[in-house]
């Protein structure tokens, strides 16, 4: 038994940095001897020696002793679990071209990134073509600073792989000569109809007065749109089926009169399309093949299918995906920029905040989005994710990119300087990194030590106490005690190891995800990092620096 105990201590330590998890390690002793169920409240403190022993260990040591005893479990974990991968789309012809449509009402958020990484992978997938495309159509809900901040979000969660950059408002030339065809076909009208009359008869499936009004006369309203009408008198409307068994479907809207000022248009220009127009013409002119719709966004493709089938253009292959419901995480754009205007949030780089922007201040890598997004692939099924859940997942996938990167380092936040009586004089040298960088921090020792408060409180009296890659000590009366150097000594008969700082340490704060400060000591090494090092401060977590002295917290 103590056998087992320890192959899966060792292979969790080694799965976790060097920390087993008791848990985890019960769970597989468990799978693989029911009958230990009943004993365990005899054999847990067995299994928590077994742990100390082996997180005292680190992770090469841990590996070399895994291969000794259970080499498989370690092809296990070479191999690791399959990823997922995204489905194969359908109908793929001579080349893919797919777009990600936001609208400039404020930063794009963990919801955005979802979205957008399902079309920058199939674009990668396929060798295609993306088109980040942004609905700045009604004046009312534009955000200026938007224009540049989507761009950077989206070239920065694709790698850099957008192809291209459209802005709808600088496109309505191209939409008004497509209504003019559509015109000219005799499949939309100009409704001048007070909108609670249209409505009534909608409902009855009555056409108004205007539907049926000659085409010279529906071409006189249209451009009486543009110089005549005042805003609210006049919409253009397509003919569909007034008999839909969908009141929605019935000869829906598609251009609005709005004289509102456009942050990049001014007030030159008066007739917008709605959604469903603009996105048909920009699918139509960007030969779009694929597109990635929430499934609430049913209704709009087949209003924009019956555009399509009138300008005798092929529709593109629909992926519908469900709502990720994040609760306790603020994803409206609008909202957050009457928080952030209100002073509530500093800005879209608020450290509380699940926006992209944030998220990659504090150091969160765009592969982790991304792996979420395959992770969850096209898929209907609404979902409602606690901040917890998301960040779990989230965390898992980001601390495979950045933990082979991140360099170590002490960090003490509530320091207690204590003298180890005795202690020799000596220069040390520790890893930067347990597997890829050995060496590069050194230390001068004397007999003064700063350690956590936490830590000196527990320290009890006659039990021998290791300062991490350094030295033993132990406690006599007030007094704390050199004892010896070596590990092995410690391991025999060790009560814990402790992570240090010597005399000479930089002050350094780190900003919490819920904006406190946690102030606090590093070693000398962390003042020579550039802005935008990731590191892992031992026993604490991953943080991004973020200015001289300063940090922001990643993860743990």
């Amino acid at each position: 038994m103590e056998s087992s105990i320890r192959k899966f201590a060792l292979e969790n330590a080694i799965k976790y940095n060097g920390k087993a998890n008791q848990g985890a390690v019960i769970g597989h002793l468990l799978a693989e001897d029911h009958s230990l169920k009943s004993k365990l409240k005899e054999i847990s403190p067995k299994i928590a020696r077994i742990i100390k022993e082996v997180n005292a260990l680190g992770v090469e040591k841990a590996t070399a002793e895994l291969m000794k005893i259970a080499p498989e479990l370690l092809e296990e974990k070479k191999k690791g679990p399959q990823e997922k991968v995204l489905t194969e789309l359908k109908n793929v012809g001579d080349k893919v071209i797919m777009r990600f449509e936001p609208s400039p009402s404020g930063a794009l958020h963990i919801g955005h990134a979802y979205v957008l990484s399902l079309n920058s992978e199939y674009c990668k997938k396929y060798n295609g073509k993306l088109i980040l495309r942004i609905a700045d159509t009604n004046p009312e809900n534009i955000y200026e600073p938007a224009y540049g901040i989507i761009e950077e979000d989206a070239k920065w969660i694709t790698g850099d792989r957008v192809n291209e950059v459209l802005l709808q408002s600088q496109r309505l030339p191209i939409y008004y000569s497509y209504m003019e065809k559509l015109l000219d076909m005799d499949k939309v009208y100009i409704c001048t109809c007070d909108p609670e009359h249209y409505k009534e008869l909608n409902t009855q499936s009555k056409a108004c007065p205007c539907r049926d009004l000659p085409k010279k006369e529906q071409q006189q309203r249209w451009k009486k749109m543009f110089k005549g009408y005042e805003q609210g008198e006049a919409v253009a409307r397509v003919k569909t089926d007034l008999n839909h068994k969908n009141p929605a479907m019935r000869d829906f809207p598609i251009f609005r009169i709005n004289d509102s000022k456009h942050p990049r248009q001014g007030t030159k220009s008066r007739v917008w399309p709605l959604m469903n127009m603009a996105v048909t013409v920009d699918d139509i002119e960007n030969k779009v093949t694929h597109v990635i719709r929430a499934k609430d966004h049913y209704d709009n493709a087949m209003r924009q299918r019956y555009l399509f089938d009138y300008l005798g253009k092929k529709f593109p292959e629909a992926l519908f995906v469900g709502r990720i419901n994040f609760e306790g995480m603020p994803v409206s754009a609008t909202k957050t920029r009457k928080a952030i205007e209100a002073g509530t949030y500093s800005g879209w780089d608020d450290i509380r905040i699940p926006f992209l922007q944030a998220l990659k201040r504090r150091g969160y890598q765009a592969g982790a989005f991304v792996r979420y997004a395959i992770d969850v692939g096209v898929s209907l099924t609404d979902k409602t994710v606690s901040r917890d859940e998301y960040f779990k997942v989230i965390d898992a996938f980001n601390k495979d990119c950045i933990d082979p990167q991140a360099n170590r380092y002490f960090f003490i936040s509530k320091p207690k300087k204590i003298t180890l009586e005795g202690a020799p004089a000596q220069k040390i040298e520790l890893d930067l990194h347990p597997q890829t960088r050995k060496g590069g921090r050194t230390f001068d020792i004397q007999s003064t030590f700063y350690i956590e408060e936490q830590d000196y409180d527990n320290i009890k009296e006659g039990k021998l106490y290791r300062l991490m890659d350094c030295l033993n000590f132990t406690k006599k009366g007030k007094k704390l005690l050199f004892h010896s150097l070596d590990y092995q000594t410690y391991k025999e008969k060790g009560e814990g190891i402790m992570h240090w700082l010597p005399e000479e340490t930089i002050p350094i704060h780190v900003l919490m995800p819920d904006n406190t400060l946690m102030k606090g000591m590093g070693e000398k090494g962390l003042s020579v990092l550039k802005v935008d090092t990731i590191v892992q401060l031992e026993r604490f977590g991953f943080c991004r620096l973020d200015a001289k002295g300063s940090f922001w917290f990643c993860q743990r």
